[in-house]
């Protein structure tokens, strides 16, 4: 893991992103390729390559990012309105960046099952 991932290089203010929160455990802004018409990524500082990765240490900062996904819910006005989360976990699972990361998609309504 000697490589940054474009998550953190956004946490080191090293490449611009459209931020909607942050805090000491997690940073959120919005997706560059929307896949709902609101599209926010949910990325602890801490990196943790994907959830089966992820150890018991990590298990207050699994839940941080969920109960962030909530905040920025309420925060953006779509929280009433629903909301779907997605962890991608690897190739199959559609993961793109290894740095795990909580998708909150909202706007439209979600089909099910998703692609």
């Amino acid at each position: 893991m000697s490589d940054k991932t474009i998550f953190e290089m956004i946490i080191d203010r090293e490449i611009p992103a459209d931020i909607v929160h942050e805090d000491d455990l997690c940073i959120c802004f919005r997706d560059i390729n929307p896949q709902a018409p609101i599209h926010l990524l949910v990325v602890p500082k801490k990196r943790i390559v994907r959830i089966a990765e992820a150890s018991p240490e990590d298990q207050a900062t699994l839940g941080h990012l969920l109960l962030t996904a909530k905040l920025v819910a309420e925060k953006e006005g779509f929280a009433k309105d629903g909301f779907r989360t997605v962890f991608n976990n690897g190739p199959n699972g559609g993961e793109e960046v290894p740095h795990l990361h909580l998708h909150v998609l909202a706007g439209r309504q979600m089909l099910w099952p998703p692609g």
